[in-house]
């Protein structure tokens, strides 16, 4: 079954906090450079107290020594899983997965969601026929290099199961139901197709953290994965 990711793109860490208790049986809470400029590992150590699983989203893209001391210190904290970019290339994404051992699931995001074919011409400087072929390359280069998994559209969600087996993780965000406002998500699913469609993990924010009632809106996912 899929795993619910609240991402908690918030504007401070009590605010983040008073949602999650408001959240029964919240198992994970993707935090985000926003929140982490203005709070720092404190936050993580919070939400890891009261026994909340961190994936921290910070898409490493550097050269791979840093990235590597990067996630030694990510895994130190004890976050749970982590992001890379693919775009990083090989010898980073090698050193980034030995630096992340087996305490943290580290995995490599391929095409960002508010990419639409013509933006990625416009970032790789070349036609770009397919982003589902861009995905599935950038992926396997990941679960070669070691990767627990990948981040991916749904649009790529079927293509990806297929071509990377039943193990790898495939963590969806741009989740949104029928009628949700797409925001700057240009490449979204449903919670039902993304399950049905082989995801792992479903990372969902603002159609939670933005609803009039959030806590009803969380019940409505999690029945919705049950």
């Amino acid at each position: 079954m899929a795993e619910l990711i609240v991402a908690f793109d918030m504007p401070s860490g009590r605010d983040a906090l008073l949602l999650a208790a408001r959240l029964p049986g919240l198992k994970w809470a993707k935090l985000g450079p926003v929140l982490f400029v203005r709070e720092g590992p404190p936050v993580i150590k919070e939400f890891r107290q009261r026994g909340i699983q961190v994936f921290l989203d910070f898409k490493w893209h550097d050269i791979p020594t840093i990235v590597a001391k990067a996630v030694t210190a990510a895994r130190e904290l004890g976050v749970s899983m982590a992001t890379v970019h693919c775009l990083g290339g090989r010898a980073m994404l090698g050193a980034a997965a030995r630096a992340a051992g087996q305490d943290l699931a580290l995995v490599g995001v391929t095409v960002l969601t508010s990419h639409d074919a013509a933006e990625l011409e416009s970032v790789l400087g070349r036609g770009v026929p397919d982003v589902g072929f861009e995905a599935e390359r950038l992926a396997r280069a990941a679960i070669q290099a070691g990767l627990r998994g990948v981040v991916a559209s749904g649009q790529e969600l079927g293509l990806l199961r297929e071509a990377l087996g039943p193990e790898p993780w495939i963590v969806v965000p741009g989740i949104r139901s029928n009628g949700e406002p797409a925001g700057d998500q240009m490449r979204t699913i449903s919670p039902a197709d993304a399950v049905r469609r082989g995801a792992t993990h479903l990372v969902v924010g603002r159609p939670i953290t933005g609803a009039s009632d959030p806590a009803a809106a969380y019940r409505q996912l999690v029945e919705a994965l049950g």
